[in-house]
């Protein structure tokens, strides 16, 4: 039995659902569990752990992670699963004194309660409808974070890591800055039960030591969030309906489209449009 097939055989198809150790799968919670060893092997090989380490696994399902998970230097860690039935099962069947099982939505979350034991290293097979969610709450919380490996959405981790293209939208460029992103090895369907429709990702990320403070950083994030409103448009009538003066901008830069100009050119951008708004 090879690495892949020895954690498929309790899985039993009912009708249209996934059983797995007598319990059906949940598709409100995108329940795809991961049954690929070589997987958890190069997510758990992208991080350096520590004996003073802390853990979160978000969706722990059966607990194929988190099994792996507490066989790593590390000194806590934190599970958290929405679904009773398989924090019941992790928390019985695979006791551990360095972790603690939370019935919670991870999105609901005060993240103060994770001050005291920063910085948190996230490892987890993430339902795919919360990626973004998750992020931003994460953008908000950074500090309290080192480097993370989670599981998503083929063309998610492929837009988040995008500079430029069709995949390039202000959703890359907005974590891009404040996160290092890079690609991990790709996870085919077959790697889950039930298998979904889609490919998968390991997406690596570490909170950036230095994020450049933009002046007037409200309106930078309006403006940057204007020009890519509409993929298809220049930046100039992309902005143009928000009001920015643009006198100051190069028309080789207005002619654009925002899919076109990379995170250090808008820079640029921004620092002739401030020192232009110092003027008037």
């Amino acid at each position: 039995m090879n690495k892949k097939q020895q954690y498929t055989t309790s899985n039993i198809k009912h009708g249209h659902a996934t059983r797995l150790h007598g319990h059906v799968l949940k598709k409100q919670y995108g329940q795809h569990f991961l049954r690929d060893q070589s997987v958890i092997d190069a997510m758990l090989e992208a991080v350096t752990l520590q004996s003073q380490s802390s853990i979160i696994e978000i969706g722990c399902g059966d607990g194929v992670l988190t099994k792996q998970l507490q066989t790593l230097p590390h000194e806590r860690l934190w599970v958290f699963e929405i679904d009773k039935e398989w924090s019941d099962f992790v928390t019985l069947t695979y006791p551990h004194p360095s972790m603690t099982v939370f019935l919670e939505d991870f999105l609901q979350v005060d993240f103060s309660r994770f001050d005291a034991h920063a910085p948190w290293h996230l490892l987890a097979n993430l339902p795919y409808q919360i990626t973004f969610p998750l992020l931003h709450k994460i953008q908000q919380n950074r500090h309290l974070f080192a480097e993370s490996v989670i599981l998503v959405q083929e063309e998610v981790a492929q837009k988040l890591v995008a500079t430029s293209g069709r995949a390039y939208n202000f959703q890359s460029f907005f974590f891009q800055w404040f996160f290092e992103l890079k690609l991990l090895r790709k996870v085919l369907p077959s790697s889950f039960v039930p298998p979904p429709k889609i490919d998968s990702r390991l997406l690596y990320f570490k909170p950036r030591t230095t994020v450049v403070e933009m002046p007037m950083q409200e309106e930078f994030w309006k403006f940057i969030k204007a020009c890519f409103v509409t993929p298809r448009r220049t930046i100039r009538n992309n902005i143009a309906t928000y009001n920015f003066a643009i006198q100051s901008l190069p028309d080789d830069i207005l002619s654009l489209r925002a899919q076109q100009v990379s995170l250090e050119q808008f820079i640029g951008i921004w620092n002739t449009y401030y020192k232009q708004l110092l003027s008037l």
